[in-house]
């Protein structure tokens, strides 16, 4: 198997099962944060949005410095899952590449200073894939703290069997 076919379907996968989440997401409740060192709901949902692009980043470039880089901020959450899916299409294509092109490496800098540096197929699969599940779970929280359904995602959640 290739890795492309290995990344794509799990790809598509989180994609799918972040945009229910995103579908929840009452937008009188955009602004609502638990505590004020958290990120509001519509902080983490256009974070969410973004995370395909990050693949694409990776694998068409071989760093990214993170100085004066600024999230995405979408105001609604039908402008939040149009970005989610514009991205996700740009990531597939970007995943078909050789297998030589995962095993590059890819660095993350800061005002030219390494903060880190590992293989592309690392840095898909420990920093940007994983990102999903952590930040769908924050907006779960969110979601219980509000009395709002969380969605199942790799099993039953205790709203949705």
């Amino acid at each position: 198997m290739k890795i492309h076919e290995f990344l794509i379907p799990q790809l598509q996968q989180e994609v799918a099962l972040t945009e229910k989440f995103l579908k929840r997401i009452p937008e009188d409740k955009m602004g609502w944060k638990p505590h004020e060192k958290s990120m509001t709901i519509q902080q983490i949902a256009n974070h969410l949005a973004e995370i395909p692009a990050w693949i694409t980043g990776t694998m068409e470039a071989e760093a990214l410095d993170l100085k004066g880089y600024t999230s995405p901020d979408h105001g609604t959450v039908d402008e939040i899952i149009k970005e989610l899916k514009q991205n996700t299409v740009a990531a597939e294509t970007s995943l078909r590449k050789s297998d030589e092109e995962f095993h590059r490496t890819w660095k993350m800098t800061k005002e030219g200073e390494t903060l880190f540096e590992m293989p592309k197929f690392n840095v898909l699969q420990s920093m940007v894939l994983n990102q999903f599940p952590h930040h769908r779970a924050q907006l779960g929280v969110y979601f219980r703290l509000l009395d709002i359904s969380v969605p199942a995602t790799y099993g039953p959640s205790a709203d949705e069997s």
